[in-house]
């Protein structure tokens, strides 16, 4: 199946199988999520059943994941258990399709748990359309016991990709940096967690100053600025393994290396006197090919997701603005017009968006535009928004957020495209510069 191998050969801590079962039937249940504002669609997520007190306790902790996870996306409203009329009792037992209607639910999430006699956990579920009285999809998966909140992220994205038509993003990470300490001398260490905040842990101690991660598209591999005896240097380190190495000594770098679509590169400005140009390092060669050469600032550079177009920030018109060129420095162009200084463009993963903040009235702004600057739309602001970074479908942005006064520190926050489902993102300490990863499986 599409996902077995991308699981298996992706994630060996999970060891997961898995396969479909009656997905023949096509339902006409789907949110159009290309809408500016979509009404959240009522579903139904049952408490997955199993023989014995623990299965229905981890069965119950999948579906409670399964819900927030679908709610946190703007596009679902899960229904309160107390205003289900019927109880599942057999997952392989058609609903009474009837009582879910009665409650409005539009889709019915069910499912049961197992301790397979070798240890491994059993989860299945099924997704019902309640109208067309039909089972949309099912999946079953096999796994340890402790890796039963991955396989419910991993539900919830089947079921977001079944209903939008396009892939989810629940099984995702992001790593970010943690701030602990005064603010006059807060210790910053690289940090990694599930997308919604939970199973966070440390990446680095804490000796040296860690900045701007940012994931690898194509792989579980993070790259990061450190500052090793006061002299800047890039990292790469591989999530999985620990294993880490050093790209290379950079005293001029204004801005953290990102990688291009493939993996294969890297790109990063590099201060040399007054001003700073955009270089690009092939990281099997380490050979470095400057692409930018002006005297104005030049920064920030993001590829495009198809890799033929690069965007960043310079101040050579005058003012801090969003410039677009090839990916070979060929004809940079402005493409930001709007009042205000522009900074951080970040393309999307789709390719048909870039966000940016924007500095305007006192105010920081997270907002979007098309690549040629048309469309500019905001989607928030405040005191001081910063960091933007994509989930992988190209429909949700993180960022954090500086609060005031003493005590005040990063928080993260998340924002969708039509900006009306903002949300707090958990973490254990203050955090910045978070960078989302790819789907895991």
């Amino acid at each position: 199946m599409f996902m077995r191998s991308r699981l298996i050969a992706r994630t060996a801590i999970l060891g997961l199988s898995l396969g479909f079962f009656a997905t023949n039937a096509q339902a006409a249940l789907q949110i159009d999520i290309t809408q500016g504002n979509v009404d959240p669609l009522p579903v139904a997520v049952t408490p997955f059943l199993g023989p014995g007190s623990r299965e229905r306790t981890i069965g119950e902790d999948v579906a409670k994941v399964i819900a927030a996870d679908l709610e946190r996306s703007g596009l679902f409203r899960p229904l309160p258990s107390a205003s289900f009329i019927e109880r599942i009792q057999d997952v392989n037992v058609q609903p009474r399709f009837g009582d879910w209607r009665v409650i409005n639910a539009q889709a019915l999430i069910t499912g049961q748990t197992m301790v397979e006699p070798d240890g491994r956990l059993k989860v299945e579920f099924r997704l019902w359309d309640i109208y067309a009285e039909q089972q949309i999809t099912g999946l079953q998966f096999y796994t340890t016991p402790e890796n039963w909140r991955r396989v419910a992220h991993i539900i919830a994205d089947a079921i977001y990709e079944r209903l939008t038509g396009e892939e989810g993003y629940f099984d995702t990470r992001i790593v970010h940096v943690a701030e602990s300490g005064p603010k006059g001398r807060r210790v910053k260490r690289l940090a990694i967690m599930d997308q919604d905040g939970h199973n966070p842990r440390m990446l680095t101690n804490g000796a040296d100053l860690v900045l701007t991660p940012r994931f690898s598209p194509s792989n579980q591999e993070v790259t990061y600025l450190s500052y090793y005896g006061n002299r800047p240097r890039v990292y790469l380190l591989d999530i999985e393994t620990g294993q880490q190495e050093v790209v290379g000594d950079f005293p001029g770098m204004t801005f953290a290396p990102r990688f291009s679509a493939d993996g294969q590169k890297i790109i990063m400005s590099l201060q040399r006197g007054a001003n700073s140009d955009i270089y690009e390092m092939d990281l099997r060669s380490r050979q470095t090919r400057r692409l930018t050469n002006t005297a104005a600032i030049d920064t920030a550079p993001s590829y495009s997701a198809d890799g033929r177009y690069i965007t960043f920030e310079s101040d050579r018109g005058g003012s801090q603005q969003i410039y677009v060129m090839g990916s070979d420095g060929s004809n940079p162009h402005r493409i930001s017009f709007g009042n205000g200084r522009y900074a951080t463009p970040v393309w999307s993963p789709r390719g048909d968006l870039i966000a940016f903040t924007k500095l305007t009235k006192g105010r920081f702004v997270i907002g979007i535009m098309k690549p040629d600057g048309t469309g500019e739309r905001v989607l928030t602001e405040g005191f001081h928004n910063e960091g933007p970074t994509w989930s992988p479908n190209g429909r949700v942005i993180m960022f954090f957020r500086e609060t005031r006064g003493e005590n005040g520190g990063p928080t993260l926050w998340s924002v969708d495209l039509t900006g009306y489902n903002e949300r707090p993102v958990y973490t254990p300490a203050f955090a910045s510069d978070p960078a989302w990863s790819p789907r895991l499986h």
